[in-house]
């Protein structure tokens, strides 16, 4: 039984000393996925499966905040007050855009919203992880 109780810490110790790798991935990863959101937006690229409505100034602020924001989250630069902002930016965005087409996010297609209002909160309280730009200047 101890065998199997020091195994067991020894792989949760390796795993965690892997936690701000993954957590930087995770960050890079969302950043980039979110980039896309803002080009689409901005510029129709990459193409979207259905017909963009026109750009008018609440859509221009919507694609500005995802190119600037998810730049910021994808180099670590300033992470946690850009998460909170594109957290409750898209709480926001859910509730304005998709909540109003029903109840269930699989049905009122909010289900990103959700995800990433959650993954933004998470680096707010997180931080960046490794391979950031706040980590080098807090080194520094």
């Amino acid at each position: 039984m101890q065998t199997t109780s020091r195994s067991t810490t020894s792989w949760t110790t390796t795993l965690s000393q892997y936690a701000p790798k993954a957590l930087a991935v995770l960050r890079i990863m969302t950043g980039l996925l979110f980039i896309q959101t803002g080009t689409q937006k901005l510029f129709g690229w990459p193409t979207a499966p259905m017909e963009m409505p026109p750009l008018d100034p609440l859509l221009m602020t919507a694609g500005i905040l995802e190119l600037a924001g998810g730049l910021l989250i994808v180099l670590g630069l300033f992470t946690r007050p850009t998460a909170f902002i594109l957290s409750g930016f898209m709480a926001v965005a859910y509730f304005m855009g998709h909540a109003p087409m029903g109840f269930f996010p699989a049905s009122n297609m909010g289900g990103f919203a959700i995800l990433y209002c959650f993954v933004f909160l998470y680096l707010f309280f997180a931080g960046p992880g490794d391979w950031s730009v706040d980590g080098m200047r807090h080194r520094a």
